[in-house]
């Protein structure tokens, strides 16, 4: 118990951080497409993500809870050395939440106001990620190699967003507005695929720990099929978007599917580059972890609340799936 309970927590951590990069990913990549759209198709993205972005957060919680309730040494370190792009995330999502609400309860001539409002809570939402993210990989620390590489995934992860929410919006739009979903995808792809291929790059430069992992023998051969399928994934993904009438024919998902296979890849890769550590360089989880006797106390809430989360999550979307109807706030 001493040794997998950590784990176990870790993993879950993990998928639902995950999780929540793929499905709000796509609602704040929604939210920094909105300038590029008429008025009316606003509505429309807008209503596209309605039903589901608010639940869509609760996946952040979640790991973060997680966090707080069994790695509790680094739930401190970590949050006291991200504590501005956390507070800047908090207040991303807190105005969009905001300007969701009011972009058309106070009336047609502040609409134009909080959909502004909601494009800049979504892009720096967004950017904190990207941020907090690179600063966790390099081990939190604080010189200007760390710097430079947080700063790479806060571009890139952004145009990840930008390209989920392309994708959704291929599967929940119609005619013209999808075809704009199509140029903006193709717009978004390219910086997406360059800022992987240089954060692979630069990750095993800015922390021996992970060259070690990776370019060592054998597991170098093991840890290959990564980037492999990574690649082939991209491929799928230009593919797609170089032949419109498969999106006009229903083909649309597969936008979306290649680009959920590419975060469950880069996932898997991190999570192989960090473990058995919390903090790289720092602590592992076993040193980091509540006491055995906290921890399964607190895996009978967890083992109640992830089906939960699930389950609700999947009713959700199952009965709001198709395409987007048009927008009400009655």
């Amino acid at each position: 118990m001493e040794f997998w309970l950590p784990v176990i927590y870790m993993a879950t951590m993990g998928l639902a951080l995950l999780i929540y990069v793929i499905l709000d990913g796509y609602d704040l990549g929604v939210g920094m497409l909105l300038p590029w759209a008429e008025e009316d198709e606003k509505d429309t993205m807008i209503a596209s993500i309605g039903p589901f972005w608010d639940a869509n957060e609760t996946w952040i919680v979640l790991g973060v809870g997680i966090l707080l309730i069994a790695f509790p040494m680094a739930h401190g370190i970590v949050l006291t050395h991200l504590y501005i792009p956390v507070t800047l995330m908090l207040i991303g999502l807190t105005l969009r939440g905001v300007a969701f609400d009011l972009r058309v309860k106070a009336g047609d001539h502040r609409k134009g106001l909080w959909n502004r409002a909601f494009f800049a809570g979504s892009s720096l939402a967004s950017l904190s990620q990207g941020w907090m993210l690179g600063a966790y990989v390099t081990g939190l620390q604080s010189n200007l190699t760390s710097y430079l590489f947080a700063g790479l995934i806060a571009l890139t992860l952004p145009a990840l967003y930008f390209v989920l929410g392309a994708a959704w919006l291929l599967m929940k739009t119609e005619a013209d507005l999808q075809q704009k979903a199509i140029k903006w995808a193709r717009v978004a792809i390219l910086p997406m695929g360059v800022g992987l291929l240089l954060i692979s790059i630069a990750t095993p430069l800015v922390s021996q720990t992970i060259a070690d992992k990776w370019f060592t023998w054998p597991n170098l051969l093991m840890m290959s099929p990564i980037p492999i399928f990574t690649a082939a994934c991209f491929g799928i993904m230009l593919w797609l978007l170089k032949n419109p009438a498969r999106v006009e024919q229903g083909q649309g998902w597969i936008l979306y599917a290649a680009t959920v296979a590419v975060c469950l890849l880069v996932s898997l890769g991190l999570g192989y580059s960090l473990y058995p550590d919390i903090i790289i360089g720092q602590m592992t989880i076993w040193e980091a972890s509540a006491s055995v006797k906290s921890l399964l106390f607190t895996l009978f809430g967890v083992a109640l609340t992830l089906p939960a989360i699930i389950v609700y999550t999947i009713v959700i979307y199952r009965i709001f799936h198709g395409k987007a109807a048009d927008l009400s706030y009655d």
